[in-house]
């Protein structure tokens, strides 16, 4: 017997038309081919089979339903048609007719009925009429299967995509972040150079204070836009100490002054003559104050107002920034603090940006107990917001000392870096703080330095073309004789997969740029 017979036109399905053929299965060849000019005259497409085997390979390869006799059901190779149906994917259910015999249910039809899912019994002789409503019947809901069926391969589709996306994201910000953070380094390290040669002392101490506070100020928006999930979750570390109020908006403001300069706004500042104590982290609140006074000048037209003021409610701090800008619609006030959300993105008043900025000032002020809204009386009428922030009474605050980095004990100590500003100015800080010193700006000649300098430190950066730090690492703890030497990746790669890789190759202590010299001078002390 072959294994699928010929229709009567001995026409096979035509490419791409498998999924809406009826696989016919007659009581004998010559009714299942009347059987297949009737339907196919009504416009569906047929193919009739010989036994119950080749009828289940053709579900396998599609069919919009299926028509058999229920005694073809009784016999051994019944179960090849029910392992067919099984294994079909969740989003279908082939439609089954069973012609029946006359007169009660039959065992067969009982059973099948029972256990091949969606079932349609047509008792013989079946009128055309009949037949036909129900094929197409069938035809019609296979079709609407198939639309279930690409609808979830294109959503798949689309899941796919947005993890692709993700990773590239992730990629892109983590590589952003190295970028980023190199050149950071070797300018606090050219800072720390100032200040331990005395020459920021007097008027250039000011200069040099305000430079390592943007510094560190960059350093955490990197840390930031590394995490983006962390603004949302509203996870962002804070370090609360208690903080002068006024000195923490009086920063902001003047992190904000090269744009209200460039928009010739005109700023009114107004504090109190108290100090207002808050438990805060000093980077953290300067970067709320400084993100709503920069929101307040690129909205607001050239030659605009923008006031600042702080004062006590009872308990409260209440720190208010108002413009006399393009304003906010009613059914914004809500939704001005959500992730991306931007007003007026026609206009250059947008001035770009992430949209991220109100989102990070809701969070951080809720971490510091407090909570922020905003105000307008509507379009074209200006904006205000208003942040209150609990007081810390009878409480004074963490006065701002100049730090001062101390000595090293005597240490030979390797720096390797592809950044030259980089590794020559942590390199000229280092011998400042006492350390001999040398430097290379490769792994090949990491390698032999370590053979001929015989350092009792190696700070290695990461990623450096052609042998990278892992590498480096790799080969100096392979010889026995640097079991002990003291390894620290300084680098601007700082995911946990970074550090673990770090760990991995045998590095003690795994650093992301730009450190922090307190911390590398007490690894480097303990050698």
């Amino acid at each position: 017997m072959p294994g699928v017979g010929k229709a009567s036109t001995n026409a096979e399905p035509r490419p791409g038309t498998r999924d809406l053929r009826f696989l016919i299965l007659g009581p004998t060849l010559n009714d299942a081919a009347v059987t297949a000019d009737l339907l196919r005259g009504a416009g569906i497409d047929s193919q009739v089979f010989s036994g119950l085997d080749a009828l289940a390979e053709g579900i396998r390869e599609g069919a919009a339903g299926v028509l058999v006799p229920e005694e073809a059901l009784s016999g051994p190779q019944n179960s090849s048609l029910a392992t067919a149906l099984a294994q079909q994917p969740p989003w279908s259910d082939l439609p089954i007719l069973i012609l029946t015999r006359t007169g009660a249910d039959s065992p067969e039809a009982t059973e099948a009925w029972r256990t091949l899912g969606n079932v349609t019994l047509l008792e013989r002789p079946t009128p055309v009429s009949t037949l036909l409503s129900a094929a197409q019947t069938a035809v019609r809901a296979r079709s609407r299967q198939y639309q279930i069926r690409e609808h979830l391969a294109e959503r798949l589709r689309n899941e796919q995509a947005l993890r692709t996306a993700d990773q590239r994201k992730d990629e892109f910000l983590a590589t952003l972040g190295h970028e980023l953070r190199n050149p950071l380094a070797p300018i606090l390290n050219s800072l720390e150079i100032l200040k331990l040669s005395g020459a920021a002392d007097g008027g250039a101490a000011h200069a040099c204070a305000v430079m390592e506070r943007q510094v560190s100020h960059l350093n955490r928006l990197v840390d930031d836009l590394l995490e983006v999930s962390r603004i949302t979750r509203g996870i962002i570390e804070v370090k609360k100490e208690p903080q002068d109020l006024s000195a923490i908006v009086r920063a902001a403001v003047d992190t904000s002054r090269p744009i209200l300069d460039g928009m010739r706004h005109q700023l009114q500042f107004h504090s109190p003559g108290e100090p207002l104590v808050v438990a805060g982290d000093a980077v953290r609140l300067t970067q709320v104050f400084s993100n709503l006074i920069n929101n307040a000048a690129k909205y607001t037209n050239h030659g605009g107002h923008v006031a600042v003021s702080i004062e006590r409610d009872g308990n409260q701090a209440v720190v208010t920034v108002k413009d006399d800008g393009i304003g906010l619609a009613p059914n914004l006030l809500s939704s001005v603090f959500d992730m991306f959300m931007q007003v007026d993105r026609s206009t250059r008043r947008a001035q770009g940006g992430l949209g991220i900025g109100l989102t990070l000032v809701k969070s951080l002020v809720g971490m510091h107990g407090g909570w922020v809204e905003a105000k307008s009386d509507g379009l074209g009428l200006g904006s205000e917001f208003i942040v209150r922030l609990p007081l810390i009474l009878g409480s004074a605050a963490t006065p701002e000392v100049t730090r001062r980095v101390q000595s090293l004990p005597s240490r030979r100590i390797l720096i390797v870096d592809d950044s030259r500003d980089g590794g020559e100015s942590l390199s000229l800080l280092l011998g400042v703080m006492g350390a001999e010193v040398s430097l290379v700006h490769s792994g090949w000649a990491a390698l032999q330095a370590v053979e001929t300098f015989r350092p009792d430190a190696v700070v290695l950066d990461i990623g450096m073309p052609g042998m990278d730090g892992y590498e480096v690492a790799r080969r100096i703890r392979a010889d026995s004789l640097n079991r002990g030497m003291l390894l620290i990746a300084l680098t601007g790669w700082g995911q946990d997969e970074d550090r673990q890789r770090s760990a991995a190759a045998g590095f003690n202590h795994h650093l992301v740029k730009p450190a922090d010299i307190d911390q590398l001078r007490q690894l480097l002390s303990v050698v």
